[in-house]
């Protein structure tokens, strides 16, 4: 691991309309932290350098958690662009003109609002994506599946066939500068899609049940409790 350099990308700019609440869910506290304080601390390690891509509207509100918090990760604060897609290429422009060499260059991208990432998590991604090249976490369905054809048409799927997707999704950069190459589309809906229609196979790896994304209300309460344990 030692002759790679790794990146991880946080990209932060959802307003959480889902939420009910006039803060941006990223902001929320859990834990008495800032959501995206949790994600961001969960890789502040030697080796790995992090990039926050975050709505330019939020930007004064960042700087305040920051010193109210007195919050002193280090990361790179980039603009973010007008979808997730857009603002994780934002992201990646930012490594690439940082690095000439990108076939030793490892980055992950994760979601602000997953703040309960485990170092163990984050780790094996790392050393996976070195022989698998693109791997992408997740975890079985719990639930029953259907799969809808139509107004009126869904069949049954087996459940055993499902896996719900998780992030950090992890790659090689100089992968990552191709596929990003590809124009925007509503069905890119996070990097593991993108790279698939850029014709990379993509290898998932164990998620953590607790890697949770924040969405709803609900969500912020089963946080605090992991959290408290």
């Amino acid at each position: 691991m030692s002759d790679f350099k790794k990146y991880v990308i946080i990209v932060s700019g959802g307003v959480g309309s889902r939420m009910n609440n006039s803060v941006p869910k990223q902001f929320l506290e859990v834990g008495k932290l800032p959501i995206l304080m949790h994600s961001i601390r969960a890789f502040d390690q030697d080796d790995i350098r992090i990039v926050l891509v975050q709505n330019d509207t939020y930007r004064e509100m960042w700087t305040s958690l920051c010193l109210k918090h007195r919050f002193d990760v280090p990361h790179s604060l980039i603009s973010g662009g007008e979808t997730r897609f857009h603002s994780v290429k934002k992201g990646l422009e930012f490594v690439f003109e940082n690095e000439e060499e990108l076939d030793n260059v490892l980055i992950s991208i994760h979601d602000g609002v997953r703040p309960l990432v485990s170092k163990k998590l984050i780790n094996s991604s790392f050393e996976e994506v070195i022989q698998k090249k693109a791997v992408v976490p997740t975890i079985e369905s719990k639930d029953s599946v259907r799969i809808i054809s139509g107004e009126v048409q869904n069949k049954a799927i087996e459940r055993k066939r499902v896996r719900l997707v998780q992030t950090p999704q992890t790659f090689y950069g100089s992968m990552l500068k191709k596929a990003y190459q590809i124009p925007y589309s509503t069905d890119l809906t996070d990097d593991a899609s993108v790279m698939e229609k850029s014709g990379y196979p993509i290898y998932l790896i164990d998620g953590d049940i607790r890697n949770i994304k924040i969405t709803y209300p609900i969500d912020l309460a089963i946080a605090e409790l992991w959290m408290a344990d």
